[in-house]
Parts: C-alpha cells; sequence; structure tokens
C-alpha cells in the first residue's frame, strides 16, 4: 500500500513538473521553430518574468517534495528485513511494533552521508550507567553517524528505568538469557565473567547481525569519555579499515595516570600489541572471525592470545580517553585503586580528522619507533628515580626477562603484568612512558623478535 502510494505522488509530481515546464516555454513566448533574430521577438514583459520566477520556486519546492518520497520509499523497503524476521519467528503485533520502534532510526541513519559507527554501552546493574549516558550524550557531535545502543544484561529494574528514561535519544536492548552459566568446577566463583562473555557475544550480534553495522565503539557502562573520543574515532575508522596489520582502535593508556603521560602531547598515538579495550573500535571483519570461537569467560584475555591476536597491533592515545568510574564489579576492584582511579583523561579537543595520521603505517611506524627507543642513551633506574639524568630526554632502560621487568615496572609505578609476554601498552616489547618530567622506554635488547608467551 504504501509503495503504491508512493509512485503514484511521483507520477503525479513529475507530470505537474512537465506541465510547468510547458507553461514557462509559452509564457517566454518561444516556440521550438523561433527565429533566433532580436528584431522578431517580443518586448520582455516584467509581469511575465515575475511568474516565471513564481513557477520556478514552485518546482523546485515540488523536486525537494520528490526527494522527501524518494527517502519514504528506502525506508519502508529498509523495514523488509525486520518485518520478515518478525514473522518468522511469530513475533506478538505488539512486540512488533516495539521492534520497529527500535529500529526506525538506525536504517534510516544508514541512508544519511557520513560512516555511521554506533557506541554500545553495555550495561547490567549499574544505575551510575547515567554518568556514562550523560557524557555521550554531551559530546556527541551527530545522532545519525554515532548512534548509541545500550545492551542491558541482569535484568535489573532500576538501572532499565535509567536507561529508558532518555527516551529515543537512544536505542535499549536487553539480552534475553538471564540463566545462570555452566561452569566448569571451581570456577563457580567466575559466574560474573562467564555472563559477561555470553553478553558480548549476544549483543556484538545484534550490532552487526541484525542492525548491519559495519563497526562499533564499545563502552562499559562505568566509563566517562574525553570531549574529543568521537572525534578520535571517527578519524581513526579509515586507518583501521585500511591496515590489515591492526584490529582495534582503543581509547585507552594502561599507564595513562596524571604523571605518567606528557600533557603537552594531547595528539600523539602510538601502536600496541597490548590489546586495551576499555573504549574501543573493531570492524564487522574481525568480528566474523571471532565469533565462532568466542570464548565462554574471560573474553578480553582471550582476546590476547597469540591465537587471537595474530600479531596484529591496536592503536591507543598518549593520553586516555577514557576514564573509568566504576571500582566495583565481578574483578572486585582489582587495578583500581593503585591505577586506575588515577588515569588522566583528556580534556582538550584535538582535531583528529585534520591531522595526517600516516605516521601510524606499520613501516613508518615501526622504523620511526625503533630508531627513537634505540638511539635514546642507555640508563640505570637508580638515575632515573634519583633524578640525576639531565636533558629532556628520551631515556631507555633495558630488561631481558619477566623478572627483570617486572622488578623495573613496579619500581616505577607502572603496571607489571604481562598477558602472553606481551606488557601493558607495550609495542615491540616496549613500555612507553613519562617520569618527572621526562620521556622513558622500558626496552628488551637490541634485535628483539618476539613474545615469549610463557612470560605470564
Amino acid at each position: 500500500m504504501f509503495r503504491k502510494k508512493g509512485y503514484l505522488i511521483i507520477c503525479g509530481t513529475l507530470l505537474f513538473i512537465a506541465w510547468n515546464a510547458v507553461l514557462i516555454f509559452v509564457l517566454l513566448g518561444r516556440s521550438p521553430g523561433n527565429d533566433t533574430d532580436e528584431s522578431v521577438l517580443p518586448k520582455k514583459d516584467p509581469q511575465n518574468d515575475d511568474v516565471v520566477e513564481k513557477l520556478l520556486d514552485v518546482i523546485s519546492a515540488f523536486e525537494k517534495e520528490l526527494e522527501a518520497q524518494n527517502k519514504i520509499l528506502h525506508q519502508i523497503q529498509s523495514y523488509k528485513y525486520f518485518w520478515e524476521e518478525l514473522k518468522k519467528n511469530g513475533t506478538s503485533l505488539r512486540r512488533k511494533l516495539d521492534a520497529v520502534s527500535n529500529v526506525t532510526n538506525f536504517r534510516s541513519k544508514l541512508q544519511s552521508s557520513g560512516v555511521v559507527i554506533p557506541i554500545l554501552v553495555m550495561a547490567c546493574n549499574r544505575v551510575t550507567v547515567k554518568r556514562c549516558l550523560d557524557k555521550l550524550l554531551e559530546h556527541r557531535p551527530s545522532p545519525e553517524l554515532f548512534p548509541i545502543i545500550v545492551s542491558q544484561d541482569c535484568g535489573h529494574s532500576q538501572t532499565a528505568d535509567v536507561i529508558a528514561s532518555y527516551g529515543s535519544q537512544l536505542t535499549h536492548i536487553k539480552q534475553p538469557d538471564l540463566s545462570e552459566v555452566p561452569v566448569p568446577a571451581g570456577h563457580r566463583k567466575f559466574q560474573g565473567y562467564y555472563k559477561i562473555s555470553r553478553h558480548y557475544r549476544w549483543a556484538l550480534n545484534q550490532v552487526f547481525n541484525s542492525f548491519s553495522y559495519s563497526a562499533v565503539i564499545i563502552v562499559e557502562d562505568d566509563l566517562e569519555v574525553a570531549p574529543d573520543f568521537f572525534e578520535y574515532f571517527k578519524a581513526l575508522h579509515p586507518v583501521l579499515k585500511s591496515d590489515p596489520s591492526l584490529w582495534c582502535v582503543s581509547a585507552w593508556n594502561d599507564n595513562g595516570r596524571d604523571g605518567y603521560v606528557d600533557p603537552a602531547k594531547q595528539s600523539l598515538l602510538y601502536r600496541t600489541d597490548f590489546f586495551p579495550g576499555l573504549g574501543w573500535m573493531l570492524l564487522k571483519e574481525l568480528w566474523v572471525e571471532l565469533e565462532p570461537k568466542w570464548p565462554a569467560s574471560f573474553w578480553d584475555d582471550w582476546m590476547r592470545h597469540p591465537n587471537q591476536r595474530k600479531d596484529r597491533s591496536c592503536i591507543r592515545p598518549e593520553i586516555s580517553r577514557t576514564l573509568t568510574f566504576g571500582r566495583k564489579g565481578v574483578s572486585l576492584g582489582q587495578f583500581y585503586d593503585k591505577y586506575l582511579r588515577f588515569i588522566k583523561l583528556n580534556t582538550e579537543f584535538v582535531p583528529f580528522t585534520r591531522k595526517d595520521m600516516s605516521y601510524l603505517d606499520k613501516r613508518n611506524y615501526d622504523q620511526a619507533f625503533e630508531k627513537e627507543v634505540y638511539s635514546a642513551p642507555l640508563v640505570a633506574v637508580e638515575e632515573l628515580k634519583n633524578g640525576k639524568l639531565s636533558g629532556p630526554g628520551p631515556f631507555r632502560l633495558q630488561y631481558s626477562s619477566a623478572r627483570d621487568f617486572k622488578t623495573l615496572a613496579q619500581g616505577l609505578g607502572v603496571m607489571d603484568d604481562l598477558k602472553s609476554g606481551v606488557p601493558r601498552a607495550g609495542y615491540r616489547g616496549v613500555v612507553s612512558f613519562f617520569s618527572l618530567g621526562k620521556r622513558v622506554y622500558i626496552a628488551p635488547p637490541v634485535g628483539w623478535t618476539k613474545y615469549d608467551p610463557s612470560w605470564s
């Protein structure tokens, strides 16, 4: 019915435009066989000019209406997939209407110009998700290009009420399976990690398969974002898409505490071999690769395993574009009091989309990075801690074993854990940070070739 009505409107509009074009031609006093000699042309009548101008305005208005009708037809056709899926599942009329309401904005936004990258907020039972959502909405430059999907697990009614209070500013989806997850013997205390992994799998399938997006930025419900959070990801989307040696972009620096980052380097970005999470972007192609083997639990550490990483890297900033305020969770505040609560959140807007990102290309980056690190003078940790180093740096500290690295990191206040041999925020075994106003690299010896997964 909608399609037939739309075509009738279009045909009527075209006939109207054609008729007015003939009328304009007559009013101008020029028929197809007229001589071009000015002496035989009728004199211009100002009144006719006014009529022509008004008719042109009418034609322009109808052309705009025609374009609007075309968009409506495209929208109607875009819902076809959702209606068919709902019919297959025998969904009630009420749920059909709810589903259409949820997807209306998303399907139409895909027609808009620019790359659409949704923000997937993973929520459970924190009413403080309001802080996360308020900042996302405050800094979001475009609801069309950055739609927000909040995926809620746990069935917590108070949290659901908070999310619902935002109305059409976001889409609220709910993980349907709230049952206990069967776990191996001795893992009962890790039930929460199993549920989180299940929720991630379901939510990402919704984003990529049901909503048909090609990329997504994942944010947990206890993260606050920086003013240039969206600008950062918008600029790095084409970098991620074009570079097969990358598999994610993260807004997080594990060693990004105040005093450990250079406040004058808000635009500085790095490649890192450590999967950071905590506000990160991936492409659908990666999800197609990972989903069939998605783990039952501990998904983030699973991502850090060589079998998943496959020597690929992520982009991360010098100064974090996210800040975590969730001390309590399934990890029981691990690392929070000692490190995470002191992470510095960027406050200055950096126009990343106007900057040259070619330095992040692997060949360009590796050459410049190794030169920077290994041309830095090798110093002793005591010289650094006692303030005996002269000059602005950078300086290099060397480690040759997991124990060496942990000793150096602990002594300098840098996160000391390794996952499959990769240190947090590390690239090619090197960890970069700021100490007492100087750039410092904790690095393996010259000639490093690969990580040792036993260093964990």
